[in-house]
């Protein structure tokens, strides 16, 4: 039983499909089910029902699993201990969503300019969708996403602290010179709503409506251009707090009454193998969080 079968086997298992797994190991689909027939008369039990679109595993297939990530994952780590006194090189892609949560992160990659200084980290801003997208296409190593979000092919460590909430209005508007916001001051307003799905979810339940009863005028992935619409007087935006520096601007934050909070997770794919650089990231990040170590 050799381990590049146990990868096979694994990804396969992750991606539910023989030909995405394929894809994604860089290898032909008939040699994969070739391997997983071989797989199968070796082990002398049927791991994969056969006959259906996805993969679907037996009784013993699920328990086949279980082991073979704990072979794989001692051999990794084996490996991983053996080199450690290697000095690891790379580079790794971060996607993030606007959150003031990503400060954790900054620490990390500070931490990592410690512990590996020749990684070479690129943060790309955008909206979460966006990240899940590049994610599955392998562009990002990791991704920094606004909750709720699926995660069902994912790793996550859920990033500490909160955010709120609110609208960015011009100061001279009469949402501008509110203490706070209500369902009831958005009658009439003009909106610009973050495009994303789940942060659109998430404020269509503390609205109590769809977002089609409200006059939505726009939609952003990232806040500073909608900034600039909301300076222009199309609009209030809808955004978190902590994001765009008001200070000295004609522009200001008001919050969400009652109180809506915001969370963000670091996510990466549970499918395929990680590159040094992005253990040594997660290693970072999991030093200075040490509840997800």
């Amino acid at each position: 039983m050799e381990l590049r079968v146990l990868r096979y086997f694994l990804a396969v298992v992750d991606e539910r499909n023989i030909s995405h797994a394929a894809e994604k190991l860089h290898v032909s689909q008939p040699t994969i089910s070739r391997q997983l027939h071989d797989l199968e008369d070796e082990v002398g039990v049927t791991l994969f029902e056969r006959g259906s679109r996805t993969i679907e595993l037996t009784s013993s297939g699920e328990y086949f699993v279980s082991q073979a990530r704990q072979i794989v994952a001692l051999a990794d780590k084996t490996v991983a201990n053996i080199q450690r006194t290697q000095e690891v090189s790379g580079s790794i892609v971060i996607g993030s969503a606007e959150a003031p949560m990503m400060a954790t992160v900054a620490a990390a990659i500070s931490k990592l300019r410690e512990t590996a200084p020749k990684v070479n980290t690129n943060i790309y801003s955008t909206d979460a969708d966006d990240v899940h997208a590049r994610m599955k296409n392998g562009l990002f190593d990791f991704g920094v996403v606004m909750e709720p979000t699926d995660k069902d092919d994912y790793h996550f460590i859920n990033l500490p602290g909160t955010t709120g909430w609110g609208v960015l209005a011009r100061r001279d508007s009469q949402l501008g010179r509110r203490a706070s916001v209500t369902v009831a001051d958005l009658r009439g307003q003009q909106v610009i709503m973050p495009q994303q799905h789940g942060s659109i979810d998430v404020l269509n339940d503390w609205l109590g409506s769809s977002e089609q009863d409200f006059n939505i005028v726009a939609k952003y992935n990232l806040l500073y251009n909608a900034g600039i619409l909301v300076n222009a007087g199309v609009g209030i935006a809808f955004c978190l707090d902590g994001i765009v520096n008001t200070t000295n601007t004609d522009l200001r934050f008001i919050p969400l009454t009652p109180r809506l909070e915001g969370h963000a997770s670091l996510i990466w794919r549970k499918a395929g193998q990680m590159s040094p650089a992005a253990t040594a990231f997660l290693d970072a990040m999991r030093d200075i969080l040490p509840n997800n170590k």
